[in-house]
C-alpha cells in the first residue's frame, strides 16, 4: 500500500487476472454499514483501477468461516456500487482476489462466477479468483522451470530473502519486491503492527464452533471404536478428548503460519503458552 510500489501491485494483478491496468486507487480497508448490529467490514486490500474495484483477502487457512466471510464482503461491495449509480448497469468488474492456504485442491487457481448450470452467467462484473499459494510455491521447490516462468509475480510473495535473489536476477520487479521486503523485516513498526492485529468477534466464535465440531465428529468416530471393547461411554469421553485437542492443535498451526502472537493464540485456542512456544520452533 505504499504510492511508489504501485507499479509492483499492478505487475500482480496483471499476472492474475490476465488484464491490462494502467491506474490503482487505494480505497477505505473499513466499510461501513447501515446497521449497529452488523461489524464493519475490514479488508486486507481494497482497490479501484481502471478495469473495476478489486478486494483481496489473505486467508492463511481453510476454515469453514472463511468462504462465508470473503463473500459477504463481496457482495456488500457488488450492492454499495450498484446503489451509487444513478442507473443499474454492468460497467464496472467486481473482482475479489483470494491467496489462500489449506485448500487441499489440486487446481491451482480457480475462478468462480455467478451463473446457472449450462454456464450462463447471471451477471457479467462480478467475478472471484482463488489462488491456491501452496500449489505455486510447489513449483518452486520442485523446480519447475516453466509453470515459475509464467507465474513468477505470485510464487514471490512466498519467498525467503535468499529465494527471492534467485528469482529475481531474472526479473526487474521481482528484484523491486525484494528490495521492498528487506526494507520491511528491518522495520520494527511493520511486526508491532502484525502483532497488534486482532481477529474480530466472529472469526473468533467461528474458530471455536469449528473447534467443537470437529473435536465431536472425530471423538464420536474415536469413541464409536474404542467403545467396542472398553464400553460406548468411556470411548466417546476420550474419543471427544483426543478430538478437541487435536482440533486446538490444527488451529494454533494455522494461527501461527498466519503471524499471530502466541498470546493471542493462547487465548483463542485454549493451549498452554508454552506448548504453543514448541510448535513454533
Amino acid at each position: 500500500m505504499n504510492e511508489s510500489n504501485k507499479d509492483l501491485l499492478i505487475y500482480l494483478l496483471e499476472g492474475i487476472l490476465k488484464l491490462k491496468i494502467n491506474n490503482v486507487e487505494y480505497l477505505n480497508l473499513e466499510q461501513n454499514v447501515g446497521n449497529i448490529y452488523v461489524k464493519r467490514k475490514h479488508f486486507d486490500l481494497f482497490l479501484k483501477t481502471d478495469i473495476g474495484n478489486i478486494q483481496v483477502e489473505v486467508n492463511a487457512s481453510n476454515l469453514n468461516y472463511v468462504k462465508p466471510r470473503n463473500m459477504s464482503y463481496i457482495c456488500a461491495i457488488y450492492s454499495n456500487h450498484v446503489l451509487k449509480g444513478q442507473n443499474y448497469n454492468q460497467d464496472t468488474k467486481i473482482i475479489q482476489i483470494n491467496f489462500s492456504y489449506g485448500l487441499e485442491d489440486s487446481e491451482e487457481k480457480r475462478v468462480y462466477y455467478v451463473q446457472d448450470q449450462s454456464n450462463k452467467k447471471y451477471v457479467e462484473n462480478f467475478t472471484i479468483y482463488e489462488i491456491n499459494m501452496e500449489k505455486y510455491i510447489n513449483y518452486w521447490y520442485t523446480k519447475n522451470k516453466e509453470k515459475i516462468e509464467e507465474n513468477k509475480e505470485i510464487i514471490m510473495l512466498d519467498l525467503e530473502l535468499e529465494e527471492l535473489k534467485l528469482l529475481s536476477k531474472e526479473d526487474r520487479m521481482v528484484k523491486k519486491y525484494m528490495s521492498e521486503m528487506e526494507k520491511i523485516n528491518s522495520n520494527p513498526e511493520f511486526f508491532e503492527y502484525m502483532s497488534a492485529e486482532e481477529d474480530n468477534r466472529k472469526i473468533e466464535n467461528s474458530i471455536r464452533r469449528e473447534m467443537i465440531e470437529r473435536g465431536l465428529k472425530e471423538g464420536l468416530e474415536q469413541g464409536l471404536e474404542q467403545g467396542l471393547e472398553q464400553g460406548l461411554e468411556q470411548g466417546l469421553e476420550q474419543g471427544l478428548e483426543r478430538g478437541l485437542e487435536q482440533a486446538k492443535i490444527d488451529i494454533a498451526h494455522n494461527m501461527l503460519k498466519d503471524g499471530l502472537d502466541i498470546v493471542t493464540i493462547a487465548k483463542y485456542t485454549g493451549l498452554a503458552k508454552e506448548t504453543i512456544q514448541e510448535m513454533s520452533k
